[in-house]
């Protein structure tokens, strides 16, 4: 049975790490989980990884069973000893470009670490596009929040703001109610509410504050303390108390590694994958936020489980394949 073997050398000044039977590009809970997978079915596995998880302005993760409220890093270092056992190589940095190769895949990095897989995982996340209005980016993952699921627990009983950002800010209002009796949502730029829609957030308890939101009024700096939330600013000047808002991103899982590939992309913003994981380009998968946004630590883990397997059934067809071809070979020289 072919088995990469990971190795290092020159070519022509760039540093290569080897060819791999995989090559993970993202080392979040997704890019790990499926390495766990496949290391453990004993395929040879490399994660680039830049470090940067979508997570990461949070102060922790929840609603991971058995690692409730551990912080991003933390969960993150966990799973690196996790693979441990199972010779899972790492390359730190971002994934520059990718090309078709002869043998499946080669991705280089910006520091020029080129390594070569015979699939290529997909593991990349997204970027969250916020609100255009001022306080946001500062907010982000501590005032501002995204998924009640993760982080209403943590704001329960507390005075909380929907900002409608999206078509589905209004159930987004409607859903916080479960954790708090004091809820605001302010439209903001949305279509101004239907009667229905009006008289859903009115029996639901749901204050509805019009006029355009200017920004999220945040607490003065101390040392280098995250600065938290006053509450939410109007553009008349009123200043609506919150101790949190949520809001609805939107997501963009584009980067020049995904341009490269020739990825198909959907409407909003992540990679047109099947039932699986494949993308549109053969040996290429993705997993995670990279396809879809709404995917939570729990069922990202879950959808790279899947998307392992799947990878390594293909893996072991072509390897049974060349074992045949080779047979041939011998028996056609006898």
């Amino acid at each position: 049975m072919p088995q990469p073997v990971a190795a290092t050398w020159s070519d022509g000044g760039m540093e290569t790490q080897g060819t791999y039977d995989v090559v993970i590009v993202g080392g979040g809970v997704s890019g790990l989980s499926a390495a766990l997978v496949l290391g453990r079915a004993r395929r040879n596995v490399v994660i680039i990884d830049a470090g940067t998880p979508r997570n990461a302005p949070a102060d922790a993760a929840y609603g991971f069973i058995t690692r409730d409220g551990t912080a991003p890093e933390r969960l993150v270092a966990l799973a690196r000893e996790d693979l441990e056992p199972y010779g899972v190589d790492f390359v730190d940095g971002s994934a520059g470009n990718a090309r078709e190769v002869p043998e499946g895949w080669s991705v280089t990095t910006a520091d020029g670490v080129s390594v070569q897989g015979r699939h290529l995982v997909l593991a990349t996340g997204l970027r969250d596009v916020l609100p255009d209005i001022p306080g946001a980016r500062e907010a982000w993952g501590r005032g501002l929040l995204q998924c009640p699921y993760c982080h209403g627990w943590e704001v329960r009983d507390q005075p909380l703001g929907v900002l409608g950002s999206s078509s589905t800010s209004l159930h987004q209002a409607l859903l916080v109610r479960q954790w708090s009796e004091d809820v605001t949502f302010f439209p903001h730029m949305l279509e101004p509410l239907s009667d229905d829609d009006a008289r859903s957030l009115r029996t639901r308890g749901v204050r509805v504050v019009e006029g355009r939101v200017q920004g999220l009024a945040l607490e003065p700096a101390e040392d280098d303390a995250p600065r938290t939330l006053r509450g939410v600013q109007l553009d008349d000047g009123t200043l609506v108390p919150c101790t949190a808002v949520f809001c609805e991103p939107g997501a963009d899982a584009a980067l020049p590694l995904i341009d490269d590939l020739g990825c198909e992309m959907r409407d909003d913003g992540c990679v047109v994958t099947d039932e699986v994981g494949r993308t549109t380009v053969d040996g290429v998968w993705a997993v995670g936020n990279a396809a879809d946004p709404a995917a939570q630590l729990v069922p990202a883990a879950g959808d790279a489980y899947r998307v392992a397997v799947a990878v390594n059934a293909l893996l072991v067809d072509a390897d049974c394949k060349a074992c045949l071809d080779a047979e041939d070979v011998v028996s056609e020289g006898v």
